[in-house]
């Protein structure tokens, strides 16, 4: 390279990386800013939960590149994605980083918020909804009521509560939270059920573990301490799921049948689908309509 190429590979504007929260799933649920940027995007790296109606919404001109993480399956390490949107930011304008929920509630965005800034990199964060609230309403199940729960605490059960020192401190969780919401728990539930009782919950504390929550093939088991175990293992019930445990719980068989028909989701990520107008005056790689939309 000549000293002429470095200078100009030094002088090329960099791109500016959008941690976009995806939600739980519904792209109902999706932000208005989120879906401008999926439209703007020339990149989108994004993980395996993110719904494919959401992804529909992606420019069509824009490369779609796969970094999820799923139980035994991860298709890039996380010093690789930092890494890929360090390198893309240098090569595109509008790259999207897409992530499951919302971005900082156990999506490791503030690493890679972290990471990009000490790289020089211009990021922004356009949070989502997070499963742990929309999933338990998708299910009729408050995460707080005035008479059941004036408590809630976030959690992810991604830690084996066996392990030496484990990160997750879950006797000050049985002792001082009314609801317990459990992000990434279902592997590890059945150590987490014993250290919760081992802590003092009741083991007739109701449970409730929602799959795929927000989208039509949402999938619910309830049980209690006492009995998940058993019941996962006789219904086959597996990842990804939300666990809710909690008196709350018990507000479902009242609430259920408010909560969003599966036709209504349908409808909904039928309507995401649906191909964008083509207005030649808002066509996504036109300058105009990005400046518009406060992206160059």
């Amino acid at each position: 390279m000549t000293n002429a190429d470095a200078h100009s590979e030094s002088d090329r504007p960099l791109g500016k990386v959008y941690l976009v929260g995806a939600g739980p799933g519904d792209p109902g649920l999706f932000t208005l800013k989120g879906k401008a940027l999926l439209e703007a995007a020339d990149v989108v790296v994004y993980d395996a939960l993110v719904s494919p109606p959401i992804l529909g919404m992606v420019n069509p001109q824009a490369q779609l590149l796969p970094a999820g993480k799923r139980r035994g399956y991860h298709s890039l390490s996380q010093p690789e994605i930092t890494q890929l949107l360090h390198e893309l930011a240098q090569q595109y304008a509008v790259v999207v980083r897409l992530k499951g929920g919302d971005p900082f509630v156990f999506g490791r965005g503030g690493e890679e918020m972290a990471y990009l800034i000490e790289a020089g990199i211009d990021v922004e964060v356009v949070p989502g909804i997070t499963a742990g609230v929309a999933v338990p309403a998708y299910a009729g199940i408050p995460v707080t009521h005035r008479r059941l729960s004036s408590s809630v605490t976030f959690v992810t059960g991604h830690e084996a509560a066996g392990k030496y020192r484990p990160e997750v401190d879950w006797r000050a969780i049985a002792q001082g939270s009314e609801t317990i919401v459990i992000y990434m728990g279902v592997h590890n539930l059945p150590n987490i059920v014993k250290a919760l009782t081992k802590a003092g919950l009741s083991c007739e504390t109701p449970v409730a573990l929602i799959r795929w929550g927000t989208r039509p093939e949402q999938d619910e088991l309830i049980a209690t301490l006492a009995t998940i175990e058993a019941e996962m293992q006789a219904t086959g019930f597996a990842a990804p799921a939300i666990a809710v445990i909690g008196a709350v719980v018990n507000m479902r068989p009242l609430l259920a049948a408010c909560r969003p028909a599966v036709a209504d989701i349908k409808r909904t990520a039928a309507i995401a689908d649906a191909p964008m107008l083509s207005n030649p005056a808002t066509t996504i790689g036109d300058p105009l309509a990005r400046m518009d939309l406060g992206l160059v």
